[in-house]
């Protein structure tokens, strides 16, 4: 796959908060190696199961981080090629990845997914993303995100995501912004409702949204596919939470 950078879209407000999240994710990294850990979340262990039944190889990982999950997969078996916007993070990652033996199956390149993701229409047959959805992305934004991870995905493909839930206890310590999103300590994201999952499985065939607890944490669950051509959708199925795990 391609990689590199192109310049933001959007207004100069939303541009301003795009780069100043960036620098205080990269600060954060720099502050405390292996941020998240090195137990993979709850999604990814999910991931491996939904991407193995499907026979899928390789697996297009967007706001990465350092590592935890993409390192993970790649032990599964399964071809990584990770993305995140945090220069930091992903050289914490490529080390990792050539200690534990993994730099054959785990690649690494620097982009931020506010711009066009880099490959052709298509072409992915696997992307997954762990709470790169709550960042601090504008509405707009949020939707053209899922616009091109479903443009980039072969026909059957998988997008497997996890988000904080608005039933998350931790969102009441957040302070209100606008377009949905809140700040706390500087960091600023969204929490999703089961309104806006359905929102942005329009056009997919939503196979499960699922409500689940990681650590302290209430967290949605989501696994879609891109339509085959036949134009066929599915409604989401619905779970009660069930799981715990080490908190993200």
């Amino acid at each position: 796959m391609q990689t590199g950078q192109t310049g933001h879209s959007g207004s100069s407000g939303h541009i301003e908060l795009a780069r100043a999240q960036q620098e205080r994710w990269d600060s954060a990294y720099a502050r405390k190696a292996l941020l998240h850990g090195v137990e993979p979340s709850s999604a990814a262990r999910w991931a491996v199961e939904a991407f193995g039944a499907a026979g899928i190889d390789d697996v297009l990982e967007l706001g990465a981080g350092h590592g935890r999950d993409a390192l993970f997969l790649a032990r599964q078996g399964f071809s990584v090629h990770a993305t995140d916007f945090s220069e930091t993070a992903l050289d914490q990652l490529r080390l990792q990845a050539q200690r534990d033996g993994l730099d054959d199956r785990v690649t690494a390149a620097l982009h931020d997914v506010r711009d066009p993701l880099p490959p052709a229409d298509a072409t992915v047959d696997a992307v997954f993303a762990n709470l790169l959805l709550n960042m601090a992305f504008a509405p707009s934004e949020l939707r053209s995100l899922v616009a091109e991870i479903h443009r980039v995905l072969c026909p059957g493909g998988r997008f497997v995501y996890a988000v904080w839930s608005t039933d998350d206890p931790c969102s009441r310590h957040w302070q209100q912004l606008d377009d949905g999103l809140s700040v706390h300590e500087g960091f600023v994201g969204r929490f999703f409702d089961e309104t806006l999952v359905a929102e942005l499985g329009a056009n997919w065939r939503l196979d499960e949204t699922a409500p689940y607890e990681e650590g302290r944490r209430r967290m949605w669950r989501v696994t879609m596919t891109k339509a085959d051509g036949t134009g066929t959708t599915a409604e989401a199925s619905m779970e009660a939470p069930a799981e715990t795990g080490a908190e993200s």
